[in-house]
């Protein structure tokens, strides 16, 4: 009928917030791309089209993708460079051409670890750290040396300590795996980097990525003791564990910090997650007028994303109030900091880490056994 008629369009969803997408940058000698510190093209790789995508041969490149995908990965980027006789000024040209993908929040590079200088590789791997740790917002998913005794893989650790350390993890041994045709070992961080993807989808990057088995793989390069388990654990290196009946599983979530705070993996990424989104969906409110409505909605913004945050699980408090803060007002803004055309709003969260000791306690009297179970967070 002809007049005013009222219909009701529903706005269109947002892109959701992803986690989980790493990088990988490999080492392709004589390739297309074989100039030193050429790094190209970043091709996206799904599980649809990793068949398209051209990888150089000899490395583990390709074996990292395939186990990132088998593992629950959704989405990666792929890049390779000639190292040349320098992997450290490889790695950091490589990653400063890698600096745009601002969907990137892991970080691996499968062809490192099998480089014959230990000393080289610790090197280029502190190089990761601080290309993560000076963005704020990437993580690194480190692979020790190829050895059979702890000795090496300890001195590659030590060799990382920095204040840097708190934004990569550490993970021994190499695993077996199928490679066209035959089996070979190669380093775990694709495999690893598809069980973080897979716990951030399914709960959130406060999953700690451990205790899942991996997919695709049929044996670790040395069977741990438990001892030796203790020993890689204490030092702040995640074992790669054979267990009966349960398969391979990453057996540790600790990044290589010596730092308390930062020691869980959960941790360091969820605080890098509320950093990122802070950054990419705060930026609508740039050029507004800085005042309180500005600064109200601000807090308004972040507290509702903190809360999904703490209904999740991702931290320790009972009550939004005992797990996490948001203050943007004159306190945070004084007149000197608006002048300078500043907004300052200061987040304090309380994360939640995962338990890691399970301490089952039997004792036994005279006529009955009693059983009791604590869980212990290390």
């Amino acid at each position: 009928m002809p007049g005013l008629r009222r219909e009701d369009v529903r706005p269109p969803e947002h892109r959701s917030f992803v986690t989980g997408v790493p990088v990988f940058l490999g080492f392709g000698k004589d390739t297309a791309q074989g100039t030193a510190g050429a790094v190209g093209p970043e091709q996206l790789a799904t599980a649809g089209d990793l068949a398209a995508v051209t990888l150089p041969a000899g490395g583990a490149l390709a074996d990292a993708v395939r186990g990132f995908f088998a593992n629950g990965g959704a989405t990666c980027h792929v890049a390779w460079t000639d190292p040349g006789t320098d992997p450290v000024g490889a790695v950091r040209r490589g990653l400063a051409a890698l600096e745009d993908l601002d969907d990137v929040d892991l970080v691996c590079l499968p062809d490192l670890a099998a480089w014959p200088r230990e000393e080289d590789v610790a090197a280029a791997q502190r190089a990761v750290l601080e290309h993560c740790a000076a963005r704020g917002d990437r993580f690194a998913v480190l692979d020790a040396v190829p050895a059979a005794g702890l000795a090496p893989v300890l001195r590659q650790r030590e060799r990382l300590a920095g204040p840097d350390a708190a934004f990569g993890a550490l993970y021994h041994p190499w695993v077996r795996v199928p490679s066209a045709g035959v089996a070979r070992y190669v380093p775990p961080c694709g495999h690893l980097a598809g069980t973080y993807a897979a716990g951030d989808r399914e709960k959130g990057v406060h999953r700690a990525p451990a205790n899942r088995e991996l997919e695709g793989v049929l044996d670790v390069a040395v069977d741990l003791a438990d001892a030796e388990v203790g020993a890689l654990y204490e030092a702040g290196v995640n074992p790669v564990r054979a267990l009966p009946g349960r398969g391979i599983r990453a057996w540790g979530a600790r990044t290589a910090s010596d730092d308390e705070a930062w020691r869980d993996i959960t941790v360091r990424r969820l605080v890098s997650t509320v950093g990122r989104w802070a950054e990419r969906f705060l930026s609508a409110v740039a050029y507004e007028p800085n005042d309180v409505r500005l600064w109200v909605r601000i807090t308004r913004e972040l507290t509702a994303a903190l809360e999904l945050l703490h209904l999740s699980g991702a931290f320790a408090g009972r009550t939004a109030e005992e797990s996490f803060y948001v203050r943007c007002d004159h306190e945070t803004n004084p007149p000197e900091v608006v002048a300078a055309g500043l907004v300052v709003t200061e987040i304090g969260v309380a994360p939640a880490v995962p338990a890691e000791f399970i301490v089952v306690r039997v004792v036994q009297g005279a006529d009955e056994a009693t059983v009791n179970v604590m869980v212990n967070a290390a």
